[in-house]
């Protein structure tokens, strides 16, 4: 933030003993952020986490290594490919590398590939998940308040395994500094899923993402970042030119898609859920700054007016919408916008609220929520699904459960369809900015080999999915296998 300010206020900083902002600092600062995002921070993981995130050089790595480059058979099973309403039988699927080589009638595919008997099984997509926090989700408040933030990096990166885990092999991360995380998966160091990082969610002063006290304002040229900005969860800006600086910075960062908050939230400590944020000026300049680089904006907005201010401004994802009303779901689907919905409902699975008025708005969002499912239907809005779990362990574990949860409203295939190829579609509005250029969420020849072997048919029975530790007896991202229960063991 100096340069915002001037040498003047540079200047003060000096004379008031702080040299924080001195260029030797920057310098020495760069260089040990280079040498930890390079070498320190993955090998430090693999220190924490054990045989579960090998270094490269663990022999079993190693195996794992040339197991991915050699050609594998799934055979035997059905499959669900993601789009289609029913199952493809007597054909295997073929993985080289990190691809679906192939789909052939089944034996056809052997040569020296290693096969492995799926019968009796479903072949899926690894599922989407297009609302999640890979470093929020599963780190309880109090932690996330407190604790070192490279502690709570810690914590993110065994999620990650255990997301994975889930059979959710991409997510759509739209809010915190999670690109260390990702590239950290993305070369193997550490399990975990494909992730597509939005970095800071972009608030306005007195925003959804402006988590400071009373005690922090009024910002002055001689306050320093918050402690959410400083983490880079969040970004606080106003004004156009404050805009477009921080989005660009996020995508300096590497986010292929940008997260402004454009309303309240029923978190919230200071702005009302019925709040409006951002003018359509200040809107229209993140969504400026992100089609120069490709991309789009997404944006967090409950109520009918923030929604229709977003659209309007050529936001092209709105994230919860659960306060809409009909016309607005109209202009919706008359925009060709995409609604992420989660399914809120006030249940055993709800983010914990800690006061009655958080509660009582929870209530109204969950009300909401069914409408807001049946609105999308009823206009055919482009939607999509996630699950927005926050600082609760406990929920992100329900991952699986909550997309099955959507069976109430749709059809067994379409849920299934909205957890991968439907998702994959909105992933896809990154653009050039997309970080995992290929086909996600559909199996056919050509797309990424992101796959689950499923016991039992979730076309019959979606719940299957609800329970990973006991259905999904093989999940395979990239082509690398991360589960197997089917007894088959590569040598």
């Amino acid at each position: 933030m100096a340069d915002r300010y001037g040498d003047e206020s540079r200047g003060l900083r000096y004379r008031f003993g702080c040299g924080c902002q001195s260029a030797a600092t920057h310098e020495v600062c760069r260089r040990v952020s280079e040498a930890v995002s390079r070498r320190s921070f993955a090998q430090d993981l693999d220190a924490a986490f054990g045989a579960g995130n090998r270094s490269s050089t663990d022999p079993a790595d190693a195996a794992l290594a040339r197991n991915a480059a050699r050609r594998i058979v799934l055979s035997g099973a059905r499959i669900f490919d993601g789009v289609s309403g029913k199952l493809i039988e007597g054909t295997d699927v073929i993985v080289a590398g990190n691809l679906i080589e192939d789909l052939l009638p089944a034996g056809q595919g052997g040569g020296d590939a290693r096969v492995i008997d799926c019968a009796g099984h479903v072949i899926m997509p690894g599922l989407i998940d297009a609302h999640w926090h890979s470093i929020l989700a599963a780190v309880p408040l109090d932690v996330a308040m407190t604790a070192d933030i490279t502690y709570v990096y810690l914590l993110a990166a065994q999620e990650a395994e255990r997301t994975i885990l889930r059979g959710f092999t991409t997510v759509r991360d739209v809010g915190g500094p999670s690109f260390a995380l990702k590239r950290a998966i993305d070369e193997h160091r550490i399990a975990g899923p494909r992730i597509f990082p939005s970095g800071a969610m972009i608030s306005q002063t007195s925003g959804h993402g402006d988590f400071r006290s009373r005690r922090e304002l009024p910002r002055t040229a001689l306050c320093s970042l918050s402690a959410a900005e400083a983490a880079g969860i969040s970004s606080i800006a106003d004004g156009v030119p404050e805009i477009l600086k921080r989005v660009r910075e996020q995508l300096m960062l590497g986010a292929s898609q940008i997260k402004i908050m454009a309303g309240g939230g029923v978190s919230s400590m200071f702005d009302p859920l019925d709040s409006i944020q951002y003018t359509e000026e200040e809107m229209r300049a993140a969504v400026t700054a992100a089609s120069d680089w490709g991309t789009y904006v997404c944006a967090h907005v409950y109520t009918s007016a923030g929604i229709r201010r977003a659209l309007s401004c050529g936001v092209r994802s709105i994230e919860h919408g659960q306060l809409a009303d009909e016309e607005t779901a109209r202009r919706m689907a008359d925009a060709g916008a995409w609604w992420s919905l989660q399914p809120f409902l006030a249940d055993e699975d709800a983010n914990p609220k800690a006061t009655e008025a958080q509660r009582l708005q929870q209530k109204a969002i969950a009300e909401g929520t069914v409408r807001a499912f049946e609105l999308g239907q009823k206009h055919d809005v482009k939607m999509a699904w996630g699950t927005d779990v926050l600082f609760n362990p406990a929920g992100a574990s329900t991952q699986g459960r909550q997309l099955s949860k959507l069976a109430r409203w749709f059809e067994n295939v379409d849920v299934l369809r909205l957890g991968t190829s439907r998702n994959a579609e909105l992933l896809g509005l990154s653009g050039s900015r997309n970080p995992y250029p290929g086909e996600l969420g559909v199996i056919r020849p050509g797309a990424f080999a992101d796959l689950l072997v499923v016991e039992g048919n979730p076309l019959d029975d979606v719940a299957l999915i609800a329970d990973p530790q006991k259905n999904m007896r093989i999940i395979m991202k990239d082509g690398r296998i991360y589960k197997n229960t089917l007894g088959v063991q590569f040598q």
